[in-house]
């Protein structure tokens, strides 16, 4: 019994290393913000931490992880082989007073409109 609770250990151990994140690039520090629509809020940290809600009706999914890195203008979400790449077709971009960006082909506004670095 104490061999397995000792494989546990180090297995949540291994598992809690891997949910460290590390600051945005500074060629990313666009996204950082509280993004909203309808039926989506995704909040990026400036220290590579991704909290995203979708709801609608009965349905919705919720992330809360650490971003592991970027591929292009997507996001690569998750702990170990665990990941959600949220798909970006329209990157962080000004539009009037508003920022918006296309995420998962949702368009989503930044609420707050300062950046906090």
């Amino acid at each position: 019994m104490k061999l397995r609770t000792l494989i546990l250990v180090i297995l949540f151990i291994a598992v809690l290393s891997g949910c460290t994140s590390k600051p945005l690039p500074p060629d990313k520090k666009d996204y950082i913000g509280e993004w909203t629509s309808e039926h989506v809020y995704l909040q990026i940290t400036a220290d590579g931490f991704v909290h995203y809600r979708y709801q609608k009706g009965t349905m919705s999914k919720e992330i809360n992880a650490p971003l592991k890195h970027f591929e292009g203008d997507d996001f690569v979400v998750g702990v170990g082989f665990l990941t959600t790449t949220f798909e970006v077709s329209e990157p962080p971009n000004q539009d009037g007073l508003n920022w918006e960006m296309v995420v998962d082909s949702i368009e989503l506004v930044r609420k707050n409109n300062h950046i906090q670095l």
